[in-house]
Parts: structure tokens; C-alpha cells; sequence
């Protein structure tokens, strides 16, 4: 049933060069994609997610967030909501 899945890959790139290749199930990036996305502004979305989510736990559940993880928590926050329109907060339901 594995072989049936269809994939699809994203390149990453960083400013310095360096660069790395993620597959995922296309389905799922379909799944998880909003209205007329394409499946790149979909991973792009997952990504700041997924590190606004990690960002957010460590400093506000963790045991050793210093001043500066925590000035990196807020700048994520602020490009999440650059880039969603809304509160990690209001997005997640997740208020302190």
C-alpha cells in the first residue's frame, strides 16, 4: 500500500548555502493546505508553525529559556503573525 502513496519533495536552501531535501506524502501536504495554496506556501506555513510551536514551549514550558531564546520567541511570534494574519495565540487557542 506504501508504494501507492505518492510523494512530493521541497529543496531548502539557507542563506549561507547550505541546503537540505524534504519528501512528504502529497496527500498530505494537500490535506493540510488552505484554499489555493501551492504545496511550497504549504510546507512554508508548517515550518514557521512547527518552530513557533517549539519556540513556544521551551520558553513558556520549559525548565532553561534565557533572554535570548526568549528574544527569539518573540521574533518568531511576530513573523507568524506577519504571515498568518493572527496571534499564535488566537491561531492555537494557547493563551498565557
Amino acid at each position: 500500500m506504501t508504494d501507492e502513496v505518492e510523494t512530493i519533495s521541497f529543496a531548502i536552501q539557507s542563506d549561507d548555502g547550505t541546503a537540505d531535501e524534504v519528501t512528504a506524502p502529497a496527500g498530505l501536504v494537500d490535506l493540510v493546505g488552505e484554499g489555493g495554496q501551492s504545496p511550497a506556501e504549504t510546507v512554508g506555513d508548517v515550518v514557521l508553525l512547527s518552530f513557533a510551536s517549539r519556540a513556544h514551549h521551551v520558553v513558556h514550558h520549559g525548565e532553561s529559556a534565557d533572554e535570548r531564546l526568549e528574544a527569539q520567541e518573540e521574533v518568531v511570534m511576530d513573523l507568524f503573525e506577519e504571515r498568518f494574519g493572527v496571534t499564535f495565540a488566537e491561531a492555537t487557542g494557547h493563551h498565557h
